[in-house]
């Protein structure tokens, strides 16, 4: 993208603009205000993900995706790891108190996380375009009497307790703890810091952290006499308007282990109609225009699929890259009856981990084929397996075999795979530990 200022100036004016086309404007401090600052020049803004697990989920990912629309605009971002405020756990948006974390553990989750942050929001070793921060940084060697005395004594109880994440809380059976409630104190602090240190003019986030944004736009005004932004974007909801949660899909995962590839690009394929064009502008870096053409051709034929299949692409490349999604996505034509001989092995690889799989002779040779199904699980005796042969419902690497058939060097793929399925949907792998070596047979 060309950044030169002249384009620069000519996104930030329309940034805004863009943000609410995409349905990412719920609140800000001051439209007017922030409209008029973001006009006048680039500007540093941040967004904080916290290491409560070694995995970012779908919800961060908007908000990352918001920080790079401002990079794309011109703008320099900040993107922060909280190993402090994973210390002491978020109230907004739950209803029992967070297990806290000891410090190993939340070390190898910001260490995850940050990788999961650097693929999608491009830094630079200078940090003029991005930088990544971790507040335990400046909050571990801060003691108790100076956090008091610098950052309490701004803030008033009265205004705490307002905040709709601690009522709720409050009001609750389990209640909240003193260290879940001085929370808002260190977000608060954060954006003192990254105002003094980082020249952060604009924090951004989720509408249910909004109560603690507002808190640093408060505490930096209190202490610095400075005025500051804050923006925040509507939570996701259902396709009938109801919350989503993790038991509906929400906070897919972006780690690789946690969430393979092959499943996060099935988790967009799966996307409601009712929601692919909101996905599109949310979850993607596509223009509003390019997303009402491809919803548009979506809607001439809605079986093809094809707004859910540029919506898994374009997000699986964001956050998995080119190879892991070109790998997904032919992952996902082998496990859906597709030819496996189109299949590089990376995407063979894919479908070794998403079912059950057997070791491959060194030769190549796995013999009959009534054995293998029998040995991988596709058959519960040798009867059953001639059976299902004799019905025509056993492929190898997608061709219809027989009872006297074997399977032999002539089948691996790519030196390592061999593809057996019974049915439509019960697929195994012969795998080999090394690569098998494939000579061409004798002729008759």
């Amino acid at each position: 993208m060309d950044l030169s200022p002249s384009c620069g100036e000519h996104l930030a004016v329309n940034i805004l603009d863009d943000l609410e086309a995409r349905g990412l404007l719920h609140d800000t401090t001051d439209r007017e205000a922030l409209a008029a600052r973001l006009a006048s020049g680039p500007i540093t803004l941040y967004y904080g993900c916290d290491p409560t697990t070694d995995s970012l989920h779908t919800g961060n990912l908007i908000g990352l995706l918001v920080l790079r629309r401002f990079q794309d605009a011109g703008h320099r971002v900040v993107a922060l790891a909280g190993g402090a405020t994973g210390m002491v756990g978020d109230p907004s948006g739950r209803s029992d108190e967070r297990n806290l974390l000891d410090a190993e553990t939340l070390a190898a989750n910001v260490a995850a996380i940050k990788e999961q942050i650097a693929a999608v929001v491009p830094f630079d070793p200078d940090g003029e375009r991005a930088v990544l921060v971790n507040n335990h940084d400046w909050t571990a060697g801060v003691t108790l009497l100076d956090f008091l005395r610098d950052v309490g004594k701004h803030v008033t109880v009265n205004q705490m307790v307002a905040r709709e994440s601690v009522k709720a809380r409050m009001q609750s059976e389990q209640g909240i703890s003193f260290t879940e409630f001085s929370y808002m104190l260190l977000q608060a602090s954060d954006y003192l810091w990254l105002h003094d240190h980082e020249d952060v003019e604009l924090q951004i986030g989720g509408s249910d952290q909004w109560g603690n944004i507002v808190q640093g736009v408060d505490l930096v005004r209190r202490v610095r006499g400075h005025a500051v932004h804050a923006l925040s974007w509507p939570l996701l909801l259902a396709p009938d308007g109801s919350k989503l949660g993790k038991s509906t899909g929400a906070r897919v995962l972006l780690h690789p282990e946690r969430t393979s590839p092959y499943r996060f690009f099935q988790h967009w394929m799966n996307t409601d109609d009712r929601q692919v064009r909101e996905f599109l502008l949310k979850f993607t870096l596509l223009p509003v225009g390019e997303v009402d053409e491809i919803v548009a051709a979506h809607e001439k034929a809605p079986e093809r699929r094809s707004a859910q299949r540029a919506l898994a692409r374009e997000v699986t490349r964001l956050v998995h890259g080119e190879a892991a999604t070109v790998a997904a996505e032919e992952a996902s034509v082998v496990l859906f009856g597709g030819s496996v001989d189109e299949a590089g092995p990376e995407a063979l690889a894919a479908v070794a981990r998403e079912v059950t799989t057997a070791e491959l002779p060194p030769d190549g040779n796995a013999g009959p084929i009534v054995d293998v199904l029998l040995s991988v699980g596709l058959a519960s005796s040798k009867s059953d397996a001639r059976r299902s042969l004799e019905s025509g419902a056993v492929y190898v690497n997608g061709e219809r075999v027989g009872v006297d058939r074997e399977i032999d060097v002539s089948d691996v793929r790519h030196g390592r795979f061999v593809v057996v399925r019974k049915g439509k949907k019960s697929f195994s792998v012969l795998v080999s530990r090394a690569s098998v070596e494939i000579s061409e047979k004798p002729s008759d």
